[in-house]
């Protein structure tokens, strides 16, 4: 290489070489005008958008490529601050220097301060949420109208339109403050990097603390988060306000959430996501009497909310343990209030079904163990402008080769022999006797007089002998009925669920005892574990009919001093009359111990039914008369009490099985 080209290429190589001097010159001494006017730009979007201070007192470069931001708060006009921090250190990118704008790669954020906080109706927050027009939320009062599928959307928008690709949090604080509420979040570090979430989380609300780990990914591009939750301490995670509200307790050890997408058209948000929650236990004496387990939950939802509309679609998948099913429901409030509930499953090994049941919520079928497949169908509907229409129907299949194998806690065919019974109120024995010859007081079923058999049939289960324990007609009247009333006022009970209930169940009222019965019911029914004649015999043994009366003699011998099988038609209709409520058996008589005139309906209804359908004779019926003669005990509890405060009225509503089959 010759001289001359060696001095070109030595003096273009300085030229390039000064070239880049001069602008890392440059990049120094104008990279601060370039980070105050990125700074202003970002303060007068922030204020521009939202009624809102938005305050940085100080921004310096502190290295090449790396910038403090101190005295960071965000005050809302007229309102308490929203967020504050001490400090800020970012990384820089040189290439948004270049183009005269400062894009920040990544942040340290020390000592951040959130806190909401609603006092006298007023907030420091939902400004946040408003829309693209710059309205505020529609008025919280205005229920009916509210769209909370738009509300909602704005929150999720919001929320991801704000994470950082990176970020690093130390003592990262949140709080929500009013006149009913303090919710503490204190997050000793948080980071995001990459899309991954790790979080340390101690959360305080009011007196109960949670210490949580939190694991997760988050993509704000796509709407996409995933999270876990751990607890770091030996109390689990706890629900608040579980207790104070609805007077139970909630827990469990880990929590999975995630949001996969959302959309949101026509006025309408939908989400979709999963959830999963291992070791939940549930307490509330509305559900059942005892801690409810769960080894593992899971739920993978569609959810759609939209003004007066919310929905769960049936793609949305339900699982306990093993045992999984597709649910859909939807809600409509716009002219009238329409209620859909579906729910469906596959065919499920029947052992894994037994298997799921939480422990704690069906005592009795504890341990059972089963071969051959169930599946389950429930569809269900009312308009509550039209509860007459109500639509009920739900059906449990088991293929030809199921079987109990193994019977659990408790034998359900003890049924078949002589066994002890104990008689419970509000969840406490009070009596236990023997069902079975061995008792004194104990009638077979040809023992008792047929008028009693026929009318305890006539007005309580008809179709007793025909149906597989289940009335569905039944169940359609009592659910229009009791949203009717706005209150349980109707079962709709069959003789075989009646049997069930007092003979393995506590007469605690809750909603899995409901199910529990009717489980136990489809069990007997359908396996023909005990005939149709000694379920009735054993019902007509257990039932109460009055002050620790209890069976058809001892009622018998209690109001008429006789023999169950010397019953006529008129005693044999006052004994089925009190059957729905026999601790208020005094108040179908006066003091001088004659029946009520409003009793008079009821002799006639079920008279007349039986004579129509051949349960009693022309003659019989002509020569009943409404009343009857007390002996013995009922005799000096009756006649010598004080007259009890009576409706007097001549219409008469049954309040267990309708006569649906007359």
């Amino acid at each position: 290489m010759n001289q001359k080209l060696k001095k070109r290429l030595l003096i273009g190589a300085g030229s390039v070489l000064a070239f880049f001097l001069i602008l890392l010159v440059l990049l120094i001494v104008f990279r601060s005008k370039v980070l105050s006017y990125t700074i202003q730009k970002v303060i007068t979007q922030v204020e521009s958008r939202y009624p809102v201070d938005f305050n940085i007192n100080k921004a310096e470069f502190v290295d090449l490529n790396s910038v403090v931001l101190s005295g960071i708060s965000l005050v809302p006009h007229d309102r308490d601050t929203l967020f504050t921090t001490d400090s800020v250190h970012a990384s820089v990118s040189f290439r948004s220097i270049f183009k005269g704008r400062i894009v920040f790669k990544k942040l340290d954020v020390s000592d951040g301060y959130l806190t909401a906080v609603k006092r006298n109706g007023k907030d420091n927050f939902s400004f946040l949420l408003k829309g693209e027009d710059g309205n505020q939320p529609a008025d919280t009062t205005a229920k009916r109208s509210r769209n909370y599928g738009e509300l909602l959307n704005r929150l999720i928008e919001t929320a991801f339109d704000n994470v950082p690709d990176q970020a690093n949090f130390k003592n990262l604080n949140v709080s929500y403050k009013s006149e009913n509420r303090t919710i503490d979040i204190r997050m000793p570090y948080l980071t995001m990097d990459d899309g991954t979430i790790d979080s340390e989380v101690v959360i305080k609300t009011d007196s109960l603390v949670n210490n949580l780990r939190m694991h997760g990914t988050i993509d704000p591009g796509d709407y996409n988060i995933a999270a876990s939750l751990y607890n770091t301490d030996r109390n689990g995670i706890r629900l608040p306000y579980v207790k104070e509200k609805f007077n139970g307790t909630v827990a469990f050890d880990t929590l999975h959430l995630s949001l996969a997408d959302k959309s949101y058209r026509k006025d309408r948000l939908t989400v979709r996501g999963t959830a999963k929650v291992n070791n939940l236990s549930v307490n509330h004496e509305k559900l059942a009497t005892e801690d409810i387990h769960v080894r593992e939950g899971a739920l993978n939802y569609v959810v759609t909310l939209g003004p007066n509309y919310y929905a769960i679609d049936s793609l949305t998948e339900v699982r306990v343990n093993k045992a999984v099913a597709n649910l859909y429901a939807v809600y409509q409030n716009a002219t009238s209030k329409i209620i859909d509930l579906k729910i469906k499953t596959k065919d499920l090994e029947a052992n894994d079904v037994f298997e799921s049941l939480p422990t704690g919520l069906f005592e009795n079928l504890e341990g059972i163990k089963a071969q051959g497949k169930l599946k389950y169908k429930l569809n269900f509907h009312v308009n509550m402008d039209s509860l007459a229409k109500v639509k009920f129907d739900s059906d449990l299949d088991a293929s030809k080769d199921f079987k109990i194998v193994q019977w659990g806690k408790t034998n359900i065919q003890k049924i078949n022999g002589s066994f002890v019974h104990t008689v419970y109120e509000y969840g406490k024995p009070v009596r236990t006797f023997m069902v079975g010859p061995a008792n004194s007081f104990y009638s077979r079923l040809g023992e008792i007089s047929p008028y009693l058999r026929n009318a305890i049939l006539t007005a309580e289960d008809a179709g007793f002998y025909s149906h597989k324990g289940f009335h569905e007609e039944a169940f359609r009247q009592a659910i229009a009925t009791n949203l009717k009333k706005g209150e349980f006022v109707r079962g709709g009970s069959t003789i075989s669920m009646q049997l069930v209930k007092n003979v393995f169940l506590t007469r605690q009222k809750t909603v899995t005892r409901k199910v529990e019965e009717a489980i136990i019911v489809w069990l007997i029914e359908n396996l023909n574990l005990v005939s149709k004649n000694r379920m009735f015999e054993v019902y007509l043994n257990i039932i109460e009919w009055g002050p620790n009366v209890y069976g058809a003699k001892d009622a018998s011998r209690f109001y008429f001093g006789k023999q169950p099988s010397e019953l006529n038609l008129a005693e044999a209709i006052f004994l089925t009359s009190i059957i729905p409520s026999p601790k208020n058996y005094r108040a179908s008589f006066d003091s001088y111990g004659n029946l009520r005139s409003w009793k008079r309906g009821y002799f006639r209804l079920i008279s007349g039914i039986m004579l129509r359908r051949g349960l009693i004779s022309r003659a019989a019926y002509d020569g009943l008369y409404p009343n009857v003669q007390l002996y013995g005990r009922a005799r000096d509890l009756i006649v010598t009490a004080p007259d009890a405060v009576v409706e007097d009225s001549t219409e008469f509503e049954l309040e267990t099985i309708d006569l649906l089959d007359f």
